[in-house]
């Protein structure tokens, strides 16, 4: 029996490119924009498409007929067509577990960051401009006792939920859906946005892109918030309205900004936002260590192994791809006790 075939793009290594081997025949893309023509045409063959970055449109899996699944290597899948491929019937998975407490460590690391001005004077001491005692116009901001409000209460948000608890921090949440279990045993409080605005010290957005959540933050927002504020953005960058941002970082109404992440990746240089202090910016390097990046690979690789193999992948974004559901594995007979 022929085996299934797969186009691999970006972010895998030897070891999670031997498991596929062991089943389907692989065909790998380091750079994939240096290799346009190949990779369309190994895609017309392709029963799989798995990497990371992955661009697809309706036009390529027009291009692409024997496509069965798409796994992409991140927890967000807002570029890709869901609805369309759920229409075709292809599967789409995504890596949502493993990054949980990476991406955690780097919400946190902005709002520590952030609020001690870790950036601005850092760089005051690299530039050889450190030729006094600290002054009160080098003074940061506690994080510690201070109030948190996590716009969004997932795996992520919770993950940091439990890192601020540790510095004492009241813990503020806005969410689709109450959390009890959650306010019972961390004493979490949920508030409407509007009043989750008002009351924190530390906004931190950690909501998956949506229409309901593009722009979920702009100027209003801000100004809406304390003048001694700081906006930490860990989800994605369309979330935030940039240009109003910036508007209220330039009128003062919120004391700065954390963000690993913009509307427009990479950032222009030409940003007002990398030119000012009171904004700690960073490359969308939430899940960016070794350790994570190699987990999400890994993850991937199962659950594009799973779909292909007629399995349910434990990552599965889209069920309604496969209205049927997926077959039972077959039970071992009994042991005769005898």
């Amino acid at each position: 029996m022929e085996r299934k075939r797969i186009v691999a793009l970006r972010r895998l290594k030897a070891p999670q490119l031997e498991r596929l081997r062991e089943s389907f025949e692989v065909e790998y893309f380091e750079e994939p924009e240096q290799h346009a023509e190949a990779v369309a045409a190994a895609l017309r063959q392709a029963h799989g498409l798995i990497g990371g970055k992955l661009v697809v449109t309706p036009a390529i899996l027009d291009e692409a007929p024997l496509l069965e699944a798409v796994a992409t290597i991140s927890v967000g899948y807002d570029n890709l067509p869901v609805a369309e491929l759920t229409r075709r019937g292809i599967l789409l998975t995504n890596t949502p577990d493993v990054l949980t407490e990476t991406t955690a460590d780097t919400g946190f690391m902005l709002i520590m960051a952030s609020a001690r001005r870790l950036v601005e004077l850092a760089n005051m001491v690299r530039e050889g401009r450190w030729t006094q005692h600290v002054g009160e116009p080098h003074f940061g901001s506690n994080v510690h006792g201070k109030t948190l409000g996590l716009v969004g209460l997932g795996r992520i948000g919770r993950a940091i939920a439990r890192r601020a608890l540790g510095f004492n921090m009241r813990v503020l949440y806005s969410n689709a859906s109450p959390k009890p279990e959650l306010e019972a045993e961390w004493g979490l409080e949920r508030r409407s946005f509007e009043q989750l605005l008002a009351e924190s010290d530390f906004v931190c957005l950690t909501v998956p892109l949506t229409e309901e959540t593009e722009h979920l933050v702009g100027y209003e927002q801000c100004r809406a918030m304390k003048r001694s504020a700081f906006l930490v953005n860990i989800a994605r960058g369309k979330v935030v309205d940039e240009a109003g941002l910036i508007r209220a970082l330039e009128e003062g109404l919120i004391a700065g900004a954390g963000l690993d992440v913009f509307e427009q990746e990479p950032v222009s240089p030409d940003s007002p936002l990398l030119r000012m202090d009171n904004v700690v910016t960073l490359p969308h390097i939430g899940s960016a260590t070794h350790e994570t990046r190699e987990a999400m690979a890994s993850c991937a690789v199962e659950n594009i192994r799973q779909a292909l193999q007629g399995e349910r992948p434990r990552d599965l974004v889209n069920p309604q791809a496969r209205p049927n559901g997926f077959p039972q594995p077959e039970q071992e007979p009994p042991v005769d006790a005898k």
